[in-house]
């Protein structure tokens, strides 16, 4: 018998409880032994909770406990659960953790301390499997390139301002159903999709980067006019967390991306997350499903305690050994290259264009596409660039933003082909 101790049992920590005993025969039968919760960890005792285990307040009674095998670390946050998690790892104790943001900030430290199993797979996609491809399955290759829609509330409001809806009314509604916080910048403001990156690019790349070192940007810019012109050149707006490795440099960022319509990752709509991983062995391969919720997030937890039980030492972060061969470095985010399209709203005057243009050609920038879209006393300039580096785009920006015939903050998103 594999005995589990729960630190965090909320949502997900119920649903864990709950499918464990509603699946216990297939679960005893793949795991080889019969996986038992034996106690939990919560702040409050008086709480009510639709689950029959021991509870207590002290999570030292879990990590500490001589009878406890797995710890399984759901209570989020960062400082408080990495001292559980270092706790319950000095204690001889395997650890399982769907704590993205623990990740982000510690998951180079916890690995130095581990000398026993430690498994995260429900920290990234909820009820997608994607660590265990990325980290078994796809381990023959070099990964090139990774791009994912790894949070479901950004996917949610941007599928459905494609329905013309604006983007205060429907982050609302997701609030309403419990897809976004009552605070939903975590979410919105890309965050969230950043600590997921971290650790897919952890597995791929043998990469420590910190949340503050990469480009991050959120959702809260886009509104029906971005969408109208993605719409009419045949482009879908995406949050994207994406990995690239050019050379011996490694790309990391998250931001809203327009993407052609005919690329899978494009069609993933609602809530639902994908990630798209492309091997130079394997070619491109996809990984869909839901991201989040108490099943999906317990599904990915109870297979990480199904593979501790089973005796698997997986390498936390996929290096058996570190990799001598090829040592990588973070790209500079101003030397990140792409593609981008500009909103900008201009006063209706004779050469505002031609005053445009002559500063994008000014920052070794050409245009490849423009709309106009004049509105009441003033007009929508719509470009898309051909590709050019990130801080020669902010260099035309900041320069065309002091025009005194523009009337609005500039936004941008990015062109990934």
């Amino acid at each position: 018998m594999v005995k589990v101790g729960i630190v965090g049992v909320g949502t997900v920590g119920e649903a864990v409880v709950k499918n464990i005993l509603k699946n216990r025969e297939i679960i005893k039968s793949r795991a080889g032994k019969e996986i038992k919760i034996v106690k939990g960890v919560v702040r409050d005792l008086n709480k009510k909770r639709d689950i029959n285990i021991p509870l207590t307040t002290n999570y030292k009674e879990v990590t500490q406990n001589p009878e406890i095998d797995i710890v399984v670390e759901l209570m989020g946050g960062v400082d408080k659960a990495y001292e559980v998690v270092k706790d319950a790892l000095l204690h001889k104790k395997a650890v399982v953790t769907a704590n993205k943001a623990l990740l982000a900030y510690h998951r180079f430290e916890l690995q130095k301390i581990a000398k026993t199993p430690f498994e995260y797979e429900a920290s990234v996609a909820g009820g997608i499997p994607i660590i265990k491809a990325l980290r078994d399955g796809l381990s023959a290759n070099h990964i090139l390139e990774i791009k994912g829609i790894i949070n479901g509330t950004c996917n949610y409001i941007l599928t459905e301002m494609k329905k013309g809806r604006d983007y205060n009314e429907v982050l609302k509604e997701a609030q309403n159903k419990g897809y976004a916080e009552a605070d939903p910048t975590f979410d919105v403001g890309g965050f969230d999709a950043a600590h997921k990156l971290l650790i897919l690019a952890s597995i791929a790349y043998n990469i420590d980067a910190k949340p503050e070192d990469i480009l991050i940007e959120g959702i809260e810019n886009i509104n029906l006019t971005d969408i109208e012109f993605a719409k009419e050149f045949g482009y879908e707006i995406k949050l994207l967390g994406i990995a690239k490795k050019i050379s011996n440099e490694i790309e990391l960022r998250v931001h809203p991306t327009l993407i052609k319509k005919n690329e899978m990752i494009s069609k993933v709509d609602g809530v639902m997350n994908a990630v798209s991983v492309v091997g130079d062995i394997v070619g491109e391969t996809m990984y869909y499903g839901p991201g989040a919720g108490g099943d999906a997030t317990s599904s990915a937890v109870i297979s990480d305690i199904i593979e501790i039980a089973r005796g698997n030492k997986n390498p936390m972060l996929g290096y058996k050994i570190p990799l001598e061969i090829e040592k990588v470095s973070l790209k500079e985010i101003d030397e990140i290259e792409s593609k981008y399209y500009l909103r900008i709203a201009v006063n209706d005057e004779v050469g505002v264009l031609e005053k445009i243009a002559h500063i994008l050609a000014k920052n070794n920038i050409s245009i490849e596409s423009f709309l106009q879209k004049p509105r009441n006393g003033y007009v929508k300039l719509l470009f898309s660039t051909h590709k050019c580096k990130e801080k020669e785009i902010k260099k035309a920006i900041n320069e065309i933003q002091k025009q005194n015939f523009v009337i609005k903050p500039i936004n941008f998103i990015r062109i990934e082909e």
